[in-house]
């Protein structure tokens, strides 16, 4: 067992993984959310990703490019421009006792490094790292949701959200190169 999303299909060799079919990032409802939750736990785990994609999205790619890039379709803009700017690490979080840590480094020459310690933003973001519908959340947890996906750390899309920044449980050796 992988430990990874059984929602895509997928077959993990060591330490790569390969999808088994193409990943839908067009933005409609929960098969998007659940792409991205498994690109980010392969993130989050140091695997390496071999997948295509299908579908055009319906939000800016650019929140994604901290994911493993898809191999394909090669026509797609949005694709090519996630390969050249995708870089290991560039999109982060930590957790501590009541609090998220998160370091944003997806735009060339900008770092952002931002606490997630009111405790609506912080239960929130815990709460997306699975995807959620945003019906069932209560208005103080969806203005949250909001101001998450504002600071683009949460994908929502097709009445659907998940959170962005993979937990990284290990660093590339050597560790300077990110």
């Amino acid at each position: 067992m992988s430990g990874l999303p059984a929602a895509v299909p997928h077959r993990l060799t060591g330490r790569r993984v390969e999808t088994t079919g193409p990943l839908d990032l067009g933005g409609q409802g929960r098969e998007t959310v659940e792409a991205v939750r498994f690109l980010r736990e392969c993130q989050s785990r140091g695997l390496s990703v071999s997948w295509r994609a299908t579908g055009r999205p319906s939000y800016d790619p650019s929140v994604l490019r901290h994911l493993p890039p898809p191999t394909g379709p090669a026509g797609v803009h949005e694709w090519a421009a996630w390969r050249s700017a995708y870089a290991y690490g560039s999109l982060y979080h930590r957790r501590g006792p009541g609090f998220v840590t998160v370091l944003d480094r997806r735009e060339a020459g900008r770092a952002v490094r931002l606490t997630l310690d009111h405790p609506d933003l912080h239960a929130v973001f815990l709460r997306l790292l699975e995807p959620t519908r945003l019906g069932v959340l209560d208005d103080t947890e969806r203005e949250a949701a909001g101001l998450l996906a504002a600071e683009r750390l949460v994908l929502t899309c097709g009445g659907w959200a998940v959170a962005l920044p993979p937990r990284l449980r290990q660093w590339p050796v050597p560790c300077t190169a990110i």
